[in-house]
């Protein structure tokens, strides 16, 4: 594959940490949205409504659709898609979850001349 065709692809990658605040809400969204898929076979379905009720992070895996990033940019086609979700320990004080430092935000005060 030439560089050419290789600058054609572009992989975006996007972490969302989400509250659950209403988890009786993203239940019953996330059956209504398995009730309504028409493709989707009676046994996946009951499968999909149990999973959903015992794990919020099931439930939302049900509603996100990475498409509708996407939908309204011009001049891309999605060629592949996959999510996930799980449940975390979230700690919004750790170093893990400092965005600026990813971003390649502030530099330390050291490093200036």
């Amino acid at each position: 594959m030439s560089t050419s065709d290789t600058a054609r692809y572009v992989r975006l990658r996007v972490d969302v940490v989400l509250e659950i605040d209403g988890p009786a809400e993203l239940l019953d969204a996330a059956k209504a949205r398995i009730d309504g898929d028409e493709f989707m076979p009676e046994d996946e379905r009951v499968q999909a409504r149990t999973a959903a009720a015992e794990d919020s992070a099931e439930a939302l895996a049900h509603l996100v659709e990475p498409f509708d990033l996407i939908r309204d940019v011009p001049g891309i086609e999605m060629v592949q898609a996959s999510w996930s979700t799980e449940e975390i320990e979230y700690d919004p004080d750790a170093l893990e979850w400092d965005l600026d430092e990813e971003d390649g935000g502030e530099e330390d005060d050291d490093d200036q001349p």
